[in-house]
């Protein structure tokens, strides 16, 4: 009997071989699953996953990064714009170049998306010990600074010997591909291990097809739901991120089509119908619009559709108030399809919708009450008018105003990413989505600073749809290094600068609970101690010219208007700056729609804070379970 064929790899060079190999297939389609490694090198990476990379040739591109989080911000745009099919690879030196990850991992795990995290780690064989930056804790000799990972990822494992590779590879592949589990997958590699050689079978480095499956609903399950919508006077849809990652789209407007149930959408999920469909009646929540929260408050039925139900969705559960008000959950995830006390149907969000849609032939809910979300929806598109509009061009456009010309010089290719600060909530209640993801908001963990470097990661996923990332003055000074990446990589994306001198959404935020707005604003300390002196001198516009994007200042809404439409022309990294108008008298996005807990002071001397909490209390006394 021959011997199993072998070949002598480092431990690095035969993890970056077998990831060339790993594929994943839907519906008959193949993607590769590791597209690239994104990588910022030091010792811990350099002589192992570094020189593998190398070596590898264009069998697993690299890509070059400036900071590590960033890194995998950009891992991660470019799994959702990818469905979640085919994901990227993110290496790091050891000591900080590690801990950098732990907030791109939690954003990543808490929005389902996959990404393979590879940090260099300490020595195993404790030949240098302590190594240059390693964390000794005394009580525990085998902790690293690489244990931060371990409540972020889906699957961690250290591989402290080369046949450990083998194992925990392929766990690690199985969790990104796996449509429940996945999130964040780390493998901590200690550097003297990258480095060591041993004979592997050939077998590991064979091609391998993760298939992802979309699992129909149980019929007993699927009967239950078919009833209790056949028996919903009020029903509403919640569509959720798991609506884009299905591609379920087509099937959710012919689940509306054939029913008229309104649909209401999370950040996640915006876009799941277009702007313009009757039953489409925008966000819900917090941030959502009068129609789709007045709906949720008389719904009878609610029925979610690829949904984690945040707080922000649920408004603090506070906004499905109608007496004996019922859930159906479909989600693929059983944790999440049995929240709230649901009817929960475990399947794929396409297959579960085909599966309601044809057992519920010939159900419609009634033409009073489509005809009654249908005029408010026409209501609601008047106010978004208005916060667009400008009477003037000549004057400092408001943030609302901002999104209004963009709004008229996107098409259905375009994406627009943004994550933080005041802009989430206005783009929630007033954005037009055209296409299934033009609307790209990441909400789950609200990252300052994911927005550039996941332009960047949609570019790649996309090279021909234009990418906007949208961002206001404290997420720029949070994370603007990538624009560096996107300017060497040639990755075509704008970057549009919301100039408003301070920490808009938090400043209003502290004022409504008390807090006047301390510590919220860009601005020099005043003789009392307060910072209400003047504007900081700081150019944005400078700093971003400075990086190598070429840069478009407008002042007024025309000039807006006009660089935008540059912008979207122009063959390389751009970026759009404009100082906002913030004043009460300009038009902006109207007030939240329902209640969002934030805890206030329960004891305080200051009259803000005891007035925000006589408000908290009003609120919260509207909170339920519902069981």
């Amino acid at each position: 009997m021959n011997a199993p064929t072998t070949r002598r790899l480092t431990v690095a060079q035969a993890l970056v071989e077998f990831l060339a190999h790993q594929y994943t297939e839907r519906d008959g389609r193949r993607h590769r699953l590791i597209s690239a490694c994104w990588g910022i090198f030091g010792h811990g990476n350099v002589a192992g996953v570094g020189q593998a990379l190398l070596e590898s040739g264009d069998a697993l591109p690299y890509l070059q990064g400036r900071n590590e989080q960033a890194m995998v911000h950009a891992a991660v745009g470019y799994a959702r714009q990818c469905d979640r099919l085919s994901a990227q690879a993110v290496t790091t030196s050891i000591g900080p170049g590690a801990t950098n990850l732990v907030t791109g991992a939690a954003l990543a795990t808490v929005n389902r998306l996959p990404v393979l995290l590879l940090p260099g780690d300490v020595f195993a064989t404790r030949s240098a010990d302590p190594v240059l930056q390693q964390l000794e804790v005394p009580s525990a000799g085998d902790v690293s600074v690489n244990d931060a990972l371990r409540p972020v990822s889906r699957y961690f494992d250290r591989v402290t010997r080369p046949e450990a590779l083998i194992p925990a590879a392929l766990q690690a592949v199985r969790v990104l591909a796996d449509p429940v589990d996945t999130g964040a997958v780390t493998l901590a590699l200690p550097q003297d291990v990258q480095a060591e050689a041993y004979d592997w079978p050939e077998e590991f480095f064979a091609d391998r097809v993760w298939r992802v499956a979309r699992p129909a609903p149980d019929a007993g399950a699927l009967a239950e739901a078919v009833q209790a919508i056949r028996g919903a006077r009020r029903p509403l849809l919640i569509a959720g991120g798991g609506v884009h990652h299905s591609e379920a789209e087509e099937a959710l407007r012919a689940f509306v089509d054939a029913t008229g149930i309104p649909v209401a959408s999370t950040q996640a999920g915006k876009g799941s119908l277009r702007h313009d469909h009757p039953a489409d009646v925008g966000g819900i929540g917090h941030t959502g619009t009068a129609t789709a929260d007045a709906l949720a408050r008389e719904a009878d039925l609610v029925i979610g559709v690829g949904t984690r139900y945040t707080d922000f969705t649920t408004a603090s559960s506070t906004l499905f108030a109608a007496p004996g008000v019922r859930f159906v959950n479909l989600n693929i995830a059983p944790f999440d399809a049995h929240k709230l006390g649901a009817a929960s149907l475990v399947a794929d969000a396409r297959a579960g919708l085909e599966a309601l849609t044809g057992a519920l032939s010939g159900h419609r809910v009634a033409a009073a009450y489509e005809a009654g979300y249908r005029a408010a929806k026409e209501e609601w598109e008047r106010r978004v008018d208005a916060a667009y509009g400008a009477a003037d061009d000549s004057v400092r456009p408001s943030q609302t105003q901002v999104l209004g010309a963009l709004d008229g010089i996107v098409d259905d290719t375009d994406v627009i990413i943004n994550a933080a600060g005041s802009l989430p909530g206005d783009l929630h209640k007033l954005w037009r989505a055209r296409s299934r993801r033009q609307y790209h908001l990441e909400y789950g963990y609200s990252c300052m600073g994911y927005e550039i470097p996941a332009a960047i990661g949609v570019r790649l996923a996309a090279p021909d749809r234009p990418v906007w990332a949208l961002v206001g003055d404290g997420t720029y000074l949070m994370n603007p290094t990538e624009i560096v990446t996107a300017v060497q990589e040639g990755v075509n994306i704008t970057v549009v600068i919301v100039q408003n001198h301070g920490y808009a959404s938090i400043g209003g935020l502290s004022e409504a609970t008390g807090g006047e707005r301390f510590g919220t604003a860009y601005r020099f300390r005043a003789g009392d101690g307060t910072y209400t002196g003047a504007p900081l001198p700081v150019d944005l516009a400078a700093n971003a010219a400075s990086l190598g994007m070429d840069v478009l200042r407008a002042a007024t809404v025309g000039e807006l208007r006009a660089a935008l439409v540059k912008a979207r022309g122009a063959n390389r990294p751009t970026c759009v700056y404009v100082e906002t108008e913030t004043a009460d008298t300009v038009p902006g996005a109207p007030d939240a729609q329902a209640w969002w807990d934030v805890p206030v002071a329960e004891t305080a001397t200051r009259p803000a804070a005891v007035a925000a909490r006589e408000a908290y209390d009003r609120h919260a006394a509207g909170r339920r379970r519902h069981l």
